[in-house]
């Protein structure tokens, strides 16, 4: 049974502090976060292989499959009806991740992230329509590449936001660490947007050579295709020098966490660029091609959450001693 509030010497009652407000959710909220990221990495990846095997249009008509709902899965109409079905699993989940947030999570921040991240798939959605229907334009390709990103990006936010970790943090930090992983971040996600160009006007091989530049360092800008090609590499070097900064940063924090997600953005910064060496070497073998799309993503995911976890410090154990003990004091 709860105390009734004593007077104070003064004669005025005085009221029990009330506890901290904790940022909600729960652990079921953040695992099935999770999985729809996981899901969301998939469909880049079923995406990355449309590209990649030229099946954009092997189905011409949307939202049907040649009129029907389920075609028959042959040639390159398994991967682009295949593609459709995997978008639409995620769509599904999305809807469902925005409905769970708006009744159990009490952040109001964290609610507008999980509406934005439906309004994007559903908007990815017609994208990928208008893609299909005006016959693969670039522009929309591109819009439609670069959108998918986005959508990972707000859904790797809810899955990092709504951990108990996070949930446990203490007051936001501004840190060194948060400017070079939002420098890093940036960075990555211009570098997808190069990409997404480069792949969409099919400009991947205007280089045909590495690590030269049609045996150069600098090779002549003669043509579109060899420009976005060379500017690819370029920001290849930028998100390297990024996530240099990001490794010291960890390291001068003197925080485990940082420090091991940080070598993980290195380690996959250099599996990238090894995709990418090996994707030009081999002239853009399907695998290798997708795999590389899909370490992009992950680059870009694992540097957001490396940002995220940087905003905020574990509170020391004797905070949590004394937030722990004003709670049940104020629920007694």
């Amino acid at each position: 049974m709860a105390r009734a509030p004593r007077p104070s010497q003064g004669g005025t009652l005085r009221t029990p502090p009330l506890p901290p407000r904790q940022g909600g959710g729960s652990v079921g909220l953040h695992r099935f976060a999770v999985a729809t990221a996981v899901a969301t990495l998939f469909l880049i990846f079923a995406g990355g292989l449309v590209t990649s095997t030229e099946s954009g249009l092997s189905v011409p008509d949307w939202p049907l499959s040649y009129g029907r709902l389920m075609p028959p899965m042959v040639g390159g109409v398994f991967y682009e009806h295949g593609h459709r079905m995997v978008a639409t699993t995620v769509g599904v989940l999305t809807i469902l991740l925005a409905v769970w947030l708006s009744r159990r999570e009490p952040r109001a921040w964290v609610r507008r992230v999980g509406y934005g991240a439906l309004a994007a798939v559903v908007a990815q959605g017609v994208l990928g329509g208008l893609t299909v229907i005006f016959l693969l334009p670039t522009a929309v390709s591109v819009a439609h590449a670069c959108l998918a990103q986005t959508f990972f990006s707000l859904i790797v936010t809810v899955a990092v936001v709504t951990s108990p970790a996070w949930r446990a943090a203490a007051d936001p930090n501004r840190s060194p660490v948060v400017r070079i992983g939002a420098a890093t971040v940036a960075m990555i996600f211009l570098q997808l947007l190069v990409g997404a160009v480069m792949r969409h006007t099919k400009a991947g091989l205007a280089i045909p050579d590495f690590p030269l530049a049609l045996g150069r360092i600098v090779p002549p800008m003669t043509s579109f295709p060899v420009a976005v090609a060379f500017a690819h590499r370029l920001g290849a070097l930028g998100v390297a020098g990024c996530v240099a900064g990001c490794v010291i940063q960890a390291f001068a924090s003197r925080r485990p966490g940082l420090k091991k997600t940080a070598l993980l953005l290195a380690a996959l910064v250099a599996l990238q660029i090894t995709l990418g060496a090996f994707t030009v070497l081999s002239r853009k073998v399907v695998a290798l091609t997708t795999a590389h799309v899909v370490t992009g993503a992950l680059l870009l995911g694992m540097a957001l959450t490396f940002t995220l976890a940087s905003l905020t410090e574990k509170k020391p154990a004797r905070a949590r001693k004394e937030g722990a003990n004003l709670t049940r004091r104020a629920i007694a």
